[in-house]
């Protein structure tokens, strides 16, 4: 099942409301937008992926990445020789490596060259080699996330109202074929400039998370963005648009994010949150 916005690798996205929103909002805001910056350029962070392949039974060699790699006995597996350069837990590989991973799951598996790192990913049942390279012109030309300007409008109260049991919502990928599972948990329902909107949710550790379209996509914004709030409380629980993010797929064509589950529309353009990224 996909959980949103898993933080095992970095770079992962920031999200989440504290209290002192309300008392400064436009310098918490500031501060969580240089924060998620920080986080996409990490040296190994969205911004540093250069490349995706996909992994079958037949052994294969991909440019620039040492070893044979390949899916064997529903793993995924790497044969190198001493010389090559591959690093696993720490030493040169001379022979043949596994890892495991769950559905929608990655892991950094190996490394090699300088300072390149080879993350193993499960995507729809497939296995997917990924490199993460600190030099990535992505990564070494950022010039920041453009944003709309901050404004009040845009932070809403809405009535969340939670599934009797999580709903599992099969949805596309950014990668034609993928398909993901999302866990929904509920709906939220709120007005925009007087028009009702209703999207349906995940829950994550801290709160909700929402991934949704709206008039602006392709535009001015990416085709579709995603959003963190806090917690719901007594039935209630605040977005804020001003903190919708783009997703790893928008800054990257290796990215493999899900999509909006159908009907998660916002009937009204959304200007407010993350622009498109320059690219």
């Amino acid at each position: 099942m996909w959980t949103p916005w898993p933080s095992r690798l970095p770079g992962a996205c920031i999200g989440g409301m504290t209290t002192s929103e309300i008392d400064s909002p436009a310098a918490d805001w500031a501060r969580w937008h240089a924060e998620r910056e920080e986080a996409l350029a990490a040296p190994h962070g969205w911004l540093s992926l250069t490349a995706l392949h996909w992994l079958d039974d037949q052994p294969r060699r991909f440019p620039g990445v040492p070893g044979e790699w390949r899916v064997a006995d529903g793993a995924a597996s790497v044969t190198a020789t001493a010389g090559e350069g591959l690093v696993v837990d720490g030493q040169e590989l001379d022979g043949t490596a596994e890892v495991t991973v769950e559905e929608a799951g990655s892991t950094l598996f190996a490394s090699y060259g300088d300072d390149v790192r080879a993350e193993v990913a499960l995507r729809t049942g497939r296995y997917a080699l990924r490199t993460r390279d600190p030099r990535a012109p992505a990564r070494t030309g950022f010039p920041g996330v453009p944003a709309f300007e901050v404004r009040p409008k845009w932070v809403v109260d809405a009535e969340f109202t939670p599934y009797d049991e999580p709903r599992t919502v099969v949805v596309g990928g950014a990668q034609e074929g993928l398909r993901h599972n999302l866990v929904a948990a509920g709906e939220v329902w709120f007005t925009l400039d007087g028009a009702e909107q209703a999207l349906v949710v995940s829950a994550t550790a801290d709160g909700l998370a929402v991934l949704f379209r709206d008039g602006t996509n392709g535009d001015t914004t990416a085709p579709w963005r995603s959003l963190l709030t806090g917690a719901p409380q007594d039935g209630r629980v605040r977005i804020d648009f001003n903190r919708a993010t783009n997703l790893p797929y928008a800054f990257s064509d290796h990215g493999t994010c899900p999509q909006p589950p159908e009907g998660n529309v916002i009937t009204i353009p959304v200007e407010a949150g993350e622009r498109a990224p320059i690219r």
